[in-house]
C-alpha cells in the first residue's frame, strides 16, 4: 500500500496542512479538561462567578477553534483522498488500455471493474482515515497519558491496566478477520462476473427461458458473497462493544479510586473530572486506532490487487527505436511463414501462412468455421504477437513499428460491431476526430448508412444507446464501416463485416468501397462466396492452413476446399 501512497507527492502541501490542523485540534482538545478542572476547583467550589465566566469563555473559544481545525482537516484530507483515487484510477485505466487481448484473459474484465472501483475506494477511504485518525489518535493517546500521569500517577494505573485487554482484543479479531478480506473481494469479482454476463446476454437468456435459472445462479453468488461479508462484519462488530465495555469499567474504577484519593486529600474534585475526561480521550484514541487496525488489512488486500494490475507487464511492447514506417511509400501487407497459437492451446490456430496483399487490390480470406480467418485479420494490427514468422507492413515487421503508428494506418471493422454511447456523429468520428460534417455525410453514403440516418429525427445527432442496442445488426455494421473509412486508412480490414447486410445493400456498399479504397490495401474476411468472388486474390483457409490462393475461377479449378464452399452456397449458374 505504501507503494501507492508515493503517488501523493503532488499533494504534499495539502497533507502538511492536514497534519498541522490535526495537531492544533489535538492540542485544543487536550487543553479543555485542564480548564474545566480549574473552573470547578477555583470557580464553582469558591462560588467565583466572574472566574467561571472568564474560564468558560476561554473554553468556548478553544472548543470553537477545535471545531474549526477539525472541519478544515477533514476538508483537506477528503480533498487529498479524492485526488488520490482519481490518480490511481487514471493509472490503472491507462495501464489496462495497453494490455494485449491475452492480458484480459489473465485478469478478467469483471475483476478489472471491481479493482478499478471497489478496491480503489477501499484504499481511498483508508487514506482519509489515516490522514485523520493515525495522526490524531497517537497525539491524543500520548498527550492524555502524559497529562493523566502528571495529574495523579496512581490513578493512571487503571488506564495502563486496561491496555493489555484492548491490545489482545484487537490482535485476536485481526487474526480472524484479515484472511476473510481477500475472500470477500474475490467473491465480489465472481458476483460482478455473473451480473455482467446476465446483463449482456439478456436476449439469449430470455429466448431460452433461462430467467429463473439465471436468477438462481445470481442469488447463489450473491448469497455466498453476503454470507462471507456478514461473517467478517460479525467478527469486526465485536470490537467496539468490547472497547466500550473496557472504557466504562475503567471510568467506574477511576471514579471509585478517585473518591478515595479525594477523601485522602491527594486530589480535588476538578482533578477527578479532568482525569475522567483524559481517560475517555485515551480510550477513544484506542478505539479510533482499532478502527484503523480493521480498515488497513482490508485496504492492503485491495492495494495488492491494484498493484497486481499495475505490475502486469503488457505482452505486446513497442520497439525501443521507432521505425520509419510512417515514411514508407505504400503499406502492402505480407505474411511470411506465420504461425500463431493462443495461450494454453494445444495446436496453432494458423500455421505456415504466407501471402502478400498489395495496395489497390482486394485480398479476401474465406474458410470454414474455426479455420482461423478472424485470427489472421487480428494479427495485422498486432492485437496478438505471432509465435513464428513475420508480418510486414510496408516492408517493416509490425513488431518494429510503434503500435500507435501501425494502427493509425489501419481501418479495422471487427466481426462484432461495437458502438459507444453518444451520438451517431460521435461514433463515426471515433475514426477521425477532426472530420468535417461533409466528410461525415460522404462516408455515411459510402457505408450505405445515410438512408436510415436521414429517417431519424435528429439525423447524425441521434443518440446511440449503450453498445448500440437501439440499432439493428446491419445498421451497427454500416456505422462501424463508416467509422473505419472516415480515417482514410492505408489498410482496410473487414472482418466478416457484411454478414448482417442483405445482398442489395452489400453490393451497393462494395461498389462504393472500390472508389473509396482504390489506393488502399483491402483485406476482407467473409463467410459468403458472393462477397469475395470479384477479389483480386482469395486465400482459402482450412484448419488453420492455406488450402489455396488465387482468383475465383482459378480456385474453382485447383482448390477442392473452395469448390466445396462454393457448391454449398451457390447454384451452378451463379458459380459460372
Amino acid at each position: 500500500m505504501m507503494r501507492l501512497f508515493r503517488l501523493l507527492k503532488p499533494h504534499r502541501f495539502s497533507i502538511a496542512a492536514v497534519l498541522a490542523l490535526t495537531f492544533l485540534q489535538a492540542m485544543f482538545q487536550l487543553f479543555l479538561p485542564t480548564l474545566m478542572s480549574a473552573m470547578v476547583d477555583k470557580g464553582i467550589v469558591n462560588g467565583d462567578i466572574s472566574y467561571i465566566i472568564k474560564v468558560g469563555g476561554v473554553m468556548l473559544l478553544i472548543a470553537g477553534g477545535s471545531v474549526f481545525y477539525s472541519i478544515s482537516a477533514n476538508f483537506y484530507s477528503a480533498k487529498v483522498a479524492m485526488a488520490f483515487g482519481k490518480i490511481i484510477r487514471g493509472k490503472v485505466f491507462s495501464h489496462v488500455e495497453n494490455f494485449s487481448l491475452q492480458g484480459f484473459d489473465k485478469i478478467r474484465t469483471s475483476s478489472l471493474i471491481t479493482r478499478t472501483t471497489n478496491d480503489i475506494m477501499q484504499v481511498q477511504q483508508v487514506l482519509t482515515m489515516m490522514l485523520r485518525i493515525m495522526i490524531l489518535a497517537p497525539m491524543m493517546f500520548i498527550g492524555g497519558i502524559i497529562i493523566a500521569l502528571s495529574t495523579d500517577a496512581m490513578m493512571s494505573l487503571v488506564i495502563i491496566a486496561s491496555l493489555p485487554i484492548i491490545v489482545a482484543t484487537i490482535a485476536l479479531i485481526a487474526k480472524k478477520g484479515i484472511p476473510l478480506f481477500k475472500e470477500v473481494q474475490e467473491k465480489l469479482d465472481r458476483l460482478n462476473l455473473v451480473l455482467r454476463e446476465e446483463l449482456t446476454g439478456v436476449r439469449v437468456i430470455r429466448s431460452f427461458n433461462r430467467i429463473e435459472h439465471e436468477k438462481k445462479r445470481f442469488n447463489e453468488k450473491s448469497l455466498d458473497f453476503a454470507n462471507t461479508a456478514i461473517h467478517v462484519n460479525k467478527i469486526m462488530a465485536v470490537l467496539t462493544p468490547i472497547m466500550m465495555l473496557v472504557l466504562n469499567f475503567s471510568i467506574i474504577a477511576i471514579i471509585w479510586f478517585g473518591s478515595i484519593r479525594i477523601s485522602s486529600g491527594h486530589i480535588q474534585v476538578g482533578d477527578l473530572m479532568a482525569f475522567i475526561q483524559y481517560a475517555m480521550q485515551i480510550m477513544f484514541a484506542l478505539i479510533m486506532s482499532s478502527m484503523m487496525f480493521v480498515a488497513i488489512p482490508r485496504a492492503s488486500v485491495s492495494a495488492n490487487r491494484i498493484n497486481e494490475v499495475l505490475d502486469t507487464v503488457p505482452d505486446i511492447k513497442d520497439p525501443v527505436q521507432a521505425s520509419n514506417a510512417d515514411r514508407t511509400p505504400n503499406s502492402h501487407v505480407e505474411f511470411q511463414d506465420v504461425t500463431f497459437r493462443y495461450p494454453g492451446a494445444e495446436k496453432p490456430v494458423i500455421s505456415n501462412i504466407s501471402f502478400r496483399a498489395n495496395p489497390g487490390e482486394v485480398t479476401a480470406i474465406i474458410g470454414g468455421t474455426g479455420a482461423g480467418k478472424s485470427t489472421l485479420a487480428s494479427l495485422i494490427p498486432r492485437f496478438y504477437d505471432i509465435d513464428r514468422g513475420s508480418i510486414l507492413v510496408g516492408g517493416i515487421d509490425v513488431r518494429d513499428i510503434p503500435q500507435k503508428d501501425l494502427r493509425a494506418k489501419i481501418g479495422f471493422v471487427p466481426q462484432k460491431a461495437t458502438l459507444f454511447s453518444g451520438t451517431i456523429a460521435d461514433n463515426i468520428r471515433c475514426g477521425n476526430q477532426s472530420a468535417s460534417d461533409e466528410a461525415l455525410k460522404n462516408t455515411a453514403d459510402i457505408a450505405q448508412a445515410s438512408d436510415f440516418i436521414s429517417q431519424l429525427k435528429d439525423g447524425f445527432d441521434s443518440i446511440v444507446a449503450q453498445r448500440g442496442y437501439n440499432f439493428s445488426g446491419g445498421q451497427k455494421q454500416r456505422l462501424s464501416i463508416a467509422r473505419a473509412l472516415i480515417r482514410k486508412p492505408e489498410i482496410c480490414i473487414f472482418d466478416d463485416s457484411f454478414s448482417a447486410l442483405d445482398n442489395k445493400t452489400e453490393a451497393m456498399l462494395r461498389a462504393g468501397l472500390r472508389n473509396e479504397t482504390a489506393n488502399a490495401t483491402v483485406l476482407i474476411v467473409a463467410q459468403r462466396v458472393s462477397t469475395i468472388m470479384d477479389a483480386d486474390q482469395i486465400i482459402v483457409l482450412d484448419k488453420g492452413k492455406m488450402a489455396g490462393i488465387g482468383r475465383h475461377q482459378e480456385l474453382m479449378s485447383t482448390c477442392e476446399v473452395y469448390q466445396e464452399i462454393v457448391s454449398s452456397q451457390l447454384s451452378e449458374e451463379e458459380t459460372a
